[in-house]
């Protein structure tokens, strides 16, 4: 069994013991979505911890949309929730890098791509692939493809 995983479990044991609410639906849910992404496909396989942690990235994605659309809809009770759920899965994912620390990554790539004789915006491709594997978990998508874009347009 990964060790993410069964981080998970034993948390959600402890949660269940002291009778936290929050934290112990909140686990419930990622290890469904973990159990679900097992059996997905044609044979049921166990998932390595950068799959759980995959897993676990997606899942708070979706809790800080549905933070978003309940604040926007006029339910802050329900807003609050779903960003405590977030929280409660930040604590599986590697630190978030910072706008700064994204920034130099970035222009690090763009010097590179340059380098490689590739300038302007059709050089996003170039840079995504250099970016990617350097940010993989700590950044998500859509920040970097904006400060990469932001950075070629400067």
């Amino acid at each position: 069994m990964t060790t993410l995983k069964k981080r998970l479990q034993d948390d959600l044991t402890a949660a269940i013991k002291a009778r936290d609410e929050l934290r112990s639906s909140t686990l419930r849910l990622t290890l469904s979505a973990v159990t679900n992404e097992e059996v997905a496909g044609k044979t049921a396989r166990e998932l390595s911890d950068d799959e759980v942690q995959k897993v676990i990235a997606r899942e708070a994605k979706k809790r800080r949309e549905a933070a978003e659309a309940f604040a926007q809809g006029g339910r802050p009770e329900q807003a609050e929730r779903e960003r405590a759920e977030g929280e409660v899965l930040a604590e599986y994912l590697p630190k978030q890098l910072d706008d700064a620390e994204l920034a130099e990554i970035v222009r690090q790539a763009v010097a590179e791509a340059a380098a490689a004789g590739a300038e302007g915006p059709r050089a996003m491709g170039a840079v995504m692939k250099v970016v990617n594997p350097k940010v993989a978990g700590r950044a998500e998508g859509g920040r970097v493809a904006a400060e990469v874009k932001r950075q070629l347009a400067g």
